[in-house]
């Protein structure tokens, strides 16, 4: 598709404006990143917007706020305190991007969020629309926006039957998106947009409520179903990863900060690594302590199965075994440095208290949960 079908006319734009507002004055959310003007509290809702649900957010975001309320403040944090407010909202590379942004403005703005478009466009971890977003929301800016609810309705508008991603598709979503706005009040047209995928044109539209339905020809030809064209099915891989659970004697277990490649980059984690599946228990168990030893420099003697727990990453479907590990050169007092069992890798000896205002990936933190739980009956059972 090459630039806009012809219906897009004056007539046309001026009734598609007119009904949206309309539509939204009446029916849009009450949420706190609308009630605000501030452009640094707008662009947290929209990092943590990124492939995350409003209902997942909300709580997350009035925290996060709570705590860093200005991009000083937020500049001034340790990451790992950042990512301890970011835990349980995933994609974690978001928060550190967010951290060495805000670090930029105080270096580079003066401690302003920048105002033009370029500028917040040239911030690390801010896109396209992002940027477009916080311009238009922060600044009433005529900025456009596509996201993933908005190409939805924008394609349906536009009767786009090709993939959303293909070049010329992403051209006219964009041309689109710019031609619907106006001088002044964009700030209205994009959030009202956003509302009505988010709300009524959805994967499964609902056009009876749709006060658009009239200016939608892919409603008069009854092509809601296969506009837009279904995304390609994510292939998953089925991954086995062992988790080993060293714990000393003062009741401490074993942790390893994770490196810049690897996933979960900056938080922490038990000592963990993928594994093939043996045909026997004992196969199995020779290939745990040697990669044990390469990885983490861990001779293990003891090793019995704790518990399993599934979780997906990316592409990958995770079967993560957890075990208690003994290691044989641990010294009965548990004062091994924890650097000296892990090759020099950044770990520490922590209780279980300590872990709750440690950042950890989302599994680990269900690992610890489980432990918890686990002592928690112990304690139960003992005291009866």
């Amino acid at each position: 598709m090459v630039g806009l079908p012809n219906w897009i006319d004056a007539r046309w734009l001026r009734l598609f404006r007119q009904r949206l507002t309309r539509w939204y004055a009446l029916n849009q959310r009450s949420l706190p990143w609308r009630t605000t003007d501030n452009a640094y509290a707008i662009w947290v809702s929209e990092i943590m917007l990124q492939q995350t649900q409003v209902a997942t957010v909300l709580a997350f975001y009035l925290r996060f706020l709570r705590r860093f309320g200005s991009v000083q403040e937020l500049a001034a944090a340790d990451e790992s305190e950042v990512l301890k407010y970011w835990e349980g909202l995933g994609y974690y590379r978001r928060a550190r991007q967010m951290h060495t942004a805000a670090r930029t403005i105080v270096a580079d703005h003066q401690s302003e969020f920048p105002k033009d478009f370029k500028s917040v466009l040239a911030l690390p971890g801010i896109g396209r629309y992002t940027a477009g977003a916080i311009c238009s929301f922060a600044y009433d800016q005529p900025t456009p926006i596509v996201e993933a609810n908005t190409q939805r309705l924008y394609a349906r508008l536009l009767r786009i039957e090709e993939p959303l991603t293909d070049t010329e598709t992403q051209a006219a979503l964009w041309a689109f998106a710019e031609k619907i706005l106006t001088k002044q009040n964009s700030r209205s047209i994009n959030q009202a947009v956003m509302e009505l995928g988010s709300l009524v044109c959805q994967p499964k539209p609902r056009c009876q409520a749709c006060p658009l339905v009239e200016l939608c020809p892919t409603f008069a030809e009854g092509l809601q179903e296969t506009i837009p064209a279904p995304k390609r099915k994510t292939v998953y891989e089925e991954r086995h990863e062992v988790a080993l659970i060293a714990a000393n004697s003062q009741g401490q277990y074993l942790i390893r900060k994770c490196g810049p490649d690897e996933w979960w980059a900056g938080l922490w984690d038990f000592p963990r690594f993928v594994i093939s599946i043996a045909s026997d228990v004992k196969t199995q168990e020779v290939d745990i302590r040697t990669k044990a030893r390469q990885i983490f420099n861990l001779d293990l003697c003891d090793m019995p199965p704790l518990f399993s727990i599934k979780h997906s990453v990316t592409r990958f479907r995770i079967t993560l075994a957890c075990y208690r590990a003994t290691v044989q050169s641990q010294p009965k007092n548990g004062e091994m440095r924890a650097e000296r069992l892990l090759s020099g890798q950044p770990s520490r000896w922590v209780t279980l208290a300590d872990l709750d205002s440690i950042p950890l990936s989302a599994s680990g933190r269900r690992v610890v949960n489980r432990l918890a739980a686990k002592a928690g009956s112990k304690r139960a059972t003992e005291t009866l």
